[in-house]
């Protein structure tokens, strides 16, 4: 066959089969015009090294597999050189991992001294992965599914009820005025160095309520730019909780305390039980001249939940 046919059947560029042979890998026969043929086995070499490449190893060191795909065996892993490769990328991923990791451990350890710079409260001092759990969201979250307890919110009116803020003030949803107010309501926020409530993270929609927060700081400005009046967050938590949040953060809004839920009741908002208590699911509400505009439920992923709304007031202007 010709090397387009080759690079065709193996979904790779002819540059790459020609670099392939520049570096010995495969050897093409040769017609009597001196063309290149190649075979069936070439065919599956080419397709070894890109899926050897695809892994992370270098096109230069798949030789050991080839070279065992040669002398008979039926897979490219079964002779010793092959697995001492594996073993070479392994260390290898392990080395970059690890500076990865540290330079990681690093920027995490600057932004808590940054957010406590002239704080009250002492920065924690991480240690290791227990001392920056709090920022991060683990891998494979369960996703939480629509259930339909928010369908009713929007075109519903903002309740007739006062909530207090960390500024030790008092509001009314119902007379927030005519700008878009963003109020993002989350289960509980944990800290440094606390356990949340057992099977925290086996809770769909339950993990992420301090990297939602920040995500709500970090994009405060893009917000009021694009027609936010007033960003809250509100949760379950007490004032004092609260307050300690906004310092702690750096957060350049106050947040809400609702410790009975009554914003839950009065809205019938979807809500959970863990550890003998109740607690807001996390959801989103617009609201604007005392109507809930646009309701967002399920939020996942929490850390990127900013920029949904942020998304979602770009795409409807007033």
């Amino acid at each position: 066959m010709k090397i387009s046919e080759l690079a065709q059947r193996a979904d790779v560029t002819t540059k790459a089969v020609r670099y392939y042979e520049s570096l010995g890998l495969i050897t093409p026969g040769r017609l009597a015009n001196g063309y290149r043929t190649y075979t069936e086995d070439d065919v599956r070499l080419v397709r070894e090294i890109k899926t050897l490449h695809q892994l992370g190893i270098p096109v230069e060191r798949t030789r050991p597999f080839l070279e065992c795909l040669a002398a008979g065996s039926m897979h490219a892993d079964d002779c010793p050189a092959s697995l001492a490769t594996y073993r070479k990328a392994i260390d290898e991923f392990t080395e970059r991992i690890e500076a990865l990791s540290a330079r990681r451990a690093t920027l995490i350890s600057n932004l808590t001294a940054a957010a406590h710079r002239g704080s009250s409260i002492e920065a924690p001092t991480p240690a290791g992965t227990k001392g920056e759990h709090y920022l991060t969201l683990p891998a494979g979250l369960p996703v939480p599914e629509d259930d339909g307890a928010a369908d009713h919110l929007p075109g519903t009116k903002a309740p007739q009820l006062d909530l207090r803020t960390t500024a030790g003030k008092a509001i009314r949803l119902d007379t927030l005025g005519a700008r878009r107010t963003v109020l993002y309501i989350y289960p509980l926020t944990g800290r440094p160095g606390t356990d949340l409530p057992e099977g925290w993270n086996t809770i769909p929609g339950a993990r992420g309520c301090t990297p939602e927060t920040c995500g709500f700081r970090d994009h405060f400005q893009d917000l009021l730019e694009v027609g936010a009046g007033r960003v809250y967050g509100l949760s379950s938590q007490d004032t004092g909780y609260q307050s300690e949040v906004v310092e702690r953060l750096g957060l350049p809004f106050d947040m809400l305390s609702d410790p009975a839920l009554i914003l839950a009741d009065a809205l019938k908002l979807p809500t959970f039980e863990v550890d003998g208590m109740r607690l807001f699911k996390r959801l989103t509400l617009i609201i604007r001249d005392s109507v809930i505009e646009h309701a967002f439920y399920p939020v996942f992923p929490p850390n990127e939940h900013a920029q949904q709304v942020l998304a979602w007031l770009r795409a409807n202007p007033l």
